[in-house]
């Protein structure tokens, strides 16, 4: 904020020539006053005034003489000595020689020669010499004749159950009417499990007609049939048989 700048106040001379004219010896004429521009004109000249002589003093103040120069001191290099480590040259190691084994020397040993045989003393005798007659050796004893053993008569071979018998009545699967009109014909093979009285126990498909239909009505009549057992001997026994059902459009 800027400052208001201070003004002298003066009152007027009007004021001042009526206060004076009532004071014994004072002359009205010699009433001097000043006003503000005259004072601030003649601060603003001493100012200036002030401003030259300071400057006029500098001037002739003498300039300090020049400090002597110091003499360099010259530049010192410390270099870092690395200690030298000494380098043992590799001792070379001495590898004791291997002592040469010579091989053992065989002397030869002496042959001794034989001795001369002694003379053999000849007669003009002679001695006869009358062989032995061999000997001959036992005859073995005739070794008696084992009677041939009996081979067991063969087992009667099994006969398989029967599903043809007239009398069983088993009726033929119905040919399905979907089959027919799309022309589906085949053999179907099924394998059958017949208990000892004839039942059917189990049916599986053995060979397939290539048509699902086909095969799984063969299957359904065929549980319903009945067997004639089979029979080992006179005994009936379980056994299992495959059932063929052709499946033909010339029938």
């Amino acid at each position: 904020m800027r400052q208001a700048r201070p003004w002298v106040h003066f009152p007027s001379p009007s004021r001042y020539a009526a206060r004076f004219a009532k004071t014994p010896g004072m002359l009205p004429g010699a009433l001097l006053w000043y006003e503000p521009w005259r004072i601030s004109r003649t601060g603003l000249i001493l100012v200036v005034a002030a401003h030259l002589a300071l400057l006029w003093a500098l001037t002739r103040i003498s300039a300090p003489s020049a400090l002597p120069l110091l003499p360099v001191a010259p530049v010192l290099s410390v270099d870092l000595l690395m200690p030298s480590v000494s380098v043992a040259p590799p001792q070379k190691i001495e590898v004791p020689d291997e002592p040469v084994v010579r091989p053992p020397v065989v002397r030869p040993t002496p042959v001794r020669q034989p001795a001369p045989p002694a003379p053999v003393l000849t007669t003009s005798a002679t001695t006869a010499m009358e062989a032995a007659p061999p000997i001959e050796p036992p005859s073995p004893a005739a070794e008696e004749p084992q009677p041939a053993e009996t081979a067991p008569p063969p087992a009667a071979a099994p006969q398989p159950p029967r599903f043809d018998a007239a009398y069983l009545d088993n009726p033929r699967p119905v040919y399905p009417t979907l089959s027919r009109r799309m022309g589906e014909q085949g053999t179907v093979q099924l394998r059958v499990q017949v208990d000892a009285n004839g039942q059917p126990l189990d049916v599986k498909l053995h060979s397939s007609s290539g048509s699902p239909r086909l095969d799984n009505t063969a299957i359904e009549a065929v549980r319903r049939w009945r067997f004639v057992p089979a029979r080992l001997g006179n005994k009936p026994v379980a056994a299992s048989v495959i059932v063929p059902i052709v499946f033909s459009l010339k029938d």
